[in-house]
């Protein structure tokens, strides 16, 4: 995180604007920009307004990289894109091979 302050900072130096006025383009608290700088952690709404402040924002597409579907994937959903996940259900007791009589209190 240090290393990410440190990089944000020198955005910041190189379009020459002071901590107040970036705070106040990104729309944050001059503190919040300053723990940013200092490698604290911040919200991901934070660090979005101020790449946007800082006309980096253009930087957001490297963070999640469009990944293409693998060929059993497609195979599996006959070329669709998946939409959810699922999740394996839970093996259920058979209560017609289950033996046992009512239930009862103390047994």
């Amino acid at each position: 995180m240090q290393e990410l302050g440190r990089r944000f900072e020198r955005a910041r130096l190189e379009s020459g604007l002071t901590q107040a006025q970036a705070a106040e383009e990104a729309g944050i608290a001059k503190r919040t920009l300053e723990r940013l700088e200092a490698g604290e952690a911040v919200d991901s709404v934070t660090l979005i307004r101020v790449l946007r402040a800082l006309n980096m924002s253009a930087n957001l597409e490297s963070l999640l990289p469009n990944l293409p579907q693998t060929p059993l994937a497609l195979l599996k959903g006959k070329g669709r894109q998946r939409a959810r996940v699922k999740h394996p259900q839970k093996a259920r007791p058979d209560t017609a091979t289950q033996e046992a009589g009512p239930w009862k209190w103390g047994e």
